[in-house]
């Protein structure tokens, strides 16, 4: 509960205040405290002094120094008094409307707890989920690229040694942010990435297959080729096909097959590059670790694109 407010009317409507709700109290100032309890301010100060003065309430604890907008429209910062010392003068100057307030503001500080405790509870139920989901994918994500080896005096943690990096790097925030590859990059032509979308189109039984809806795939072609003076957005080619993936994938650019689309050109733009494959030939990753890369990006929200680029380019990296 965080700066909410409330219209509190009194039983016989004669009484309407505006109530600030926040740090799980209530809070009015002597204005407002003169008005809810029939008293003129002059004598609502001397109880709100005499409640401090006696030690009954520590001073620091129960009022805040709040920002007021006043009737000429200017902001001026004003003392108001939480639900302890509200209840306080209303003992003092035996008021029952106080009772009704204390009451009203008791159901209403009730509510507001009930409805946070559901709202957090939704909004952790949620967060773990999506943590699981990831943990999810990562560990899949390192199935698919597990070290095949055959001989035989490996042990079990041998053969896949890094899947099991891979994932204790990302739990300890560990991924790799920059690429290994920092030569000029060979950027495919603009018209190489469709000639590959129109081969595509061919093994799709679909007419909208690869049809664009607007700029956004030149865009992110554009994208990783960019930079200010000297200086490379993107420095290595790792970075770059992470960054061409994930753009592809995000701006949605086709009516439809966005992610085979987007897995195609990365592929294409490694092999321009010429680290598709290692010295020995091996594929730099595999088709399923191609499939769980992709999906991963497009699962993903926007901020986690980091997460995202650095379990492509620690993959790139790792295998290459």
């Amino acid at each position: 509960m965080k700066n909410q407010i409330e219209i509190y009317q009194s039983q016989d409507g004669q009484t309407q205040i505006e109530v600030k709700f926040g740090e799980d109290t209530v809070w009015l100032n002597r204005n407002q405290l003169a008005e809810l309890f029939g008293r003129d301010v002059k004598t609502i100060g001397k109880h709100v002094n005499n409640v401090f003065f006696e030690g009954e309430l520590e001073k620091s604890a129960v009022v805040a120094n709040i920002a007021t907008t006043a009737a000429d429209g200017k902001v001026y910062r004003v003392d108001h008094y939480n639900l302890d010392v509200i209840i306080s003068v209303g003992y003092r100057v035996k008021s029952q409307q106080g009772t009704q307030f204390r009451q009203w503001a008791t159901q209403r500080l009730r509510d507001y707890l009930v409805q946070g405790y559901a709202i957090n509870e939704k909004r952790l139920s949620q967060k773990q989920q999506e943590v699981q989901t990831l943990k999810d994918g990562i560990r899949i994500l390192s199935r698919a690229i597990e070290t095949k080896m055959d001989d035989a005096d490996l042990t079990l943690l041998d053969q896949f040694a890094k899947g099991l990096e891979l994932l204790d790097d990302y739990d300890h925030e560990k991924l790799d942010s920059k690429g290994i590859t920092t030569r000029q990059a060979e950027f495919p032509d603009l018209s190489d990435y469709r000639n590959i979308i129109e081969s595509m189109r061919r093994d799709f039984d679909s007419d909208i297959f690869g049809k664009e809806k607007d700029d956004s795939f030149q865009s992110s072609v554009a994208q990783i080729s960019k930079g200010f003076g000297d200086i490379d957005f993107y420095p290595s080619i790792e970075e770059k096909a992470a960054t061409l993936l994930y753009l592809i994938i995000k701006n949605h650019s086709f009516v439809d097959g966005n992610k085979r689309i987007a897995a195609a050109c990365f592929l294409l733009f490694l092999e321009n590059n010429d680290i598709l494959k290692t010295k020995s030939g091996a594929l730099v990753i595999s088709n399923e670790a191609l499939a769980s890369l992709t999906l991963f990006a497009a699962a993903s929200k926007p901020e986690e694109m980091d997460t995202v680029k650095k379990l492509i380019i620690s993959v790139l990296n790792r295998n290459y």
